[in-house]
């Protein structure tokens, strides 16, 4: 009997200490917010792409020689993990994650993942742009800001620089609005901003509103080009005006669901607000705290508060998947193996690459028919290329590098090397699967 009591009494203390450990556990980990719950688990849509394509369904002959390649870029860089998606023919044949998702807890990467893409923003957001064009909304050439342009805000019913008002749609996404990197990148420097603006806080869109307003442009509009995140973060207003909606429900809604990508979201922040199929980010171990973007002069990773992902917004605060962007890849690459989603003459100006009047949202087009679109910050290397041999591919890495914005190009090394080393890639098509009941 006395066994029996003692069995029994440790059987309850070890039922109550796990009780009071989830409850611990528990209420540190689900955040008390509720926009950030809502964030977490909003939109689940378990029968598009991310949720069923998985890593044993790129297995084929050839496979290893792929994984060795992705393996040794991520040792010799020093790398957490890396997703990959290949387009060959406007089919896609083959998606993988290589490394973890998560270190800490050694989850290894899936295709559906999602990853910041940084500035493969602005391929997503000119996409966007080019929707409201094709509906008619507005035209490439309508001015932005003033009275009688799109962004109405009585911020800039007087500007310290006339030619403001000569800014078009196409001048932000060609990096042609006037601005120029002579004192930084502003878009990375919202605390800047804010004590050049004589604010405290968290910097808003109004923010930068208020900042250009009151200052000279550094060349006329659409005289030359001058990369500028700043710039296509203001397309968030064009967008909000010319719709009538929230950006991210607009572009989710009218312009990636109909084409079948339901999982791309505006990333958050903070680690709190990562969402549940989202990579964790990790930086190079010589990088340094910085102070948080929201005033508070708390130091944090650059990675988890050191710029406000929210607000880059077109610039460069979407997360995807790899297997999502190269869905869009196929809808926007010029093939004829997929209908592309806007007629040929849209297509044409997002390449247009002369008198400053493009490429629209992608980085590079070279005369050789090749586009490319780049993306980094801290925490995020990602690159998508399409080439004119109809082999297309995207990658995304969770890590950064001492390389920083250059990695980017020695994943295109890489994925050269991949190209000619698979002889015989599979001929199903990932974009059509569907699992076996």
């Amino acid at each position: 009997m006395l066994n029996y009591l003692r069995k029994h009494i440790c059987t309850k203390n070890i039922i109550l200490a796990g009780l009071i450990f989830f409850l611990i556990v528990f209420r540190i980990s689900i955040p008390k917010d509720r926009d950030e719950i809502q964030n977490r688990f909003e939109d689940i849509e378990e029968d598009g792409l991310n949720f069923l394509i998985t890593n044993d369904l790129s297995n084929f002959k050839e496979s290893k020689v792929i994984e060795k390649q992705a393996m040794e870029f991520l040792r010799q860089w020093n790398l957490a993990g890396m997703t990959m998606s290949v387009v060959k023919n406007g089919k896609l044949v083959y998606a993988q994650g290589f490394g973890y998702s998560d270190v800490e807890a050694k989850q290894p990467v899936t295709p559906g993942q999602l990853f910041r893409v940084a500035s493969i923003s602005k391929l997503i957001n000119a996409v966007a742009i080019l929707k409201l064009v094709e509906d008619k909304l507005i035209t490439l050439d309508s001015k932005v800001f003033g009275p009688k342009a799109i962004i109405k805000d009585s911020i800039f019913h007087s500007v310290k620089d006339p030619r403001i008002y000569n800014i078009t749609v196409r001048h932000l996404l060609a990096h042609a609005g006037g601005w120029s990197l002579r004192y930084g990148d502003m878009a990375f420097n919202s605390l800047l901003v804010l004590e050049l603006n004589g604010e405290k806080g968290s910097a808003t869109i109004d923010s930068y509103s208020r900042f250009v307003a009151s200052r000279r442009l550094h060349f006329d509009p659409g005289t030359r080009s001058s990369y500028s995140n700043m710039g296509y973060m203001f397309l968030t207003k064009v967008i909000e005006s010319v719709s009538g909606q929230n950006y991210e429900k607009y572009v989710r809604n009218e312009v990636l669901k109909p084409i079948g990508i339901t999982d791309m979201h505006i990333g958050r922040s903070y680690l709190s607000g990562r969402r549940f199929n989202e990579v964790k980010y990790y930086e190079s171990d010589d990088n340094q705290l910085v102070s948080c973007f929201d005033g508070s002069g708390r130091m944090v990773p650059k990675a988890y508060g050191g710029n406000p992902i929210e607000l880059l917004g077109p610039a460069g605060g979407w997360i995807a998947s790899s297997v999502e962007l190269a869905k869009l890849l196929v809808m926007i690459d010029g093939f004829k193996n997929v209908p592309d989603m806007f007629k040929g003459n849209l297509i044409d100006q997002m390449v247009e690459n002369k008198l400053f009047k493009g490429p629209l949202g992608w980085k590079t087009v070279k005369d050789n028919g090749d586009w490319i679109r780049t993306g980094s910050m801290a925490g995020t290397s990602a690159i998508m290329k399409r080439q004119s041999n109809g082999f297309s591919w995207v990658v995304i890495i969770n890590s950064s590098s001492w390389k920083g914005p250059k990695l980017p190009y020695y994943v295109n090394y890489m994925m050269g090397k991949i190209e000619h080393s698979v002889k015989s890639w599979p001929k199903h098509d990932l974009f059509k699967y569907k699992p076996k009941d």
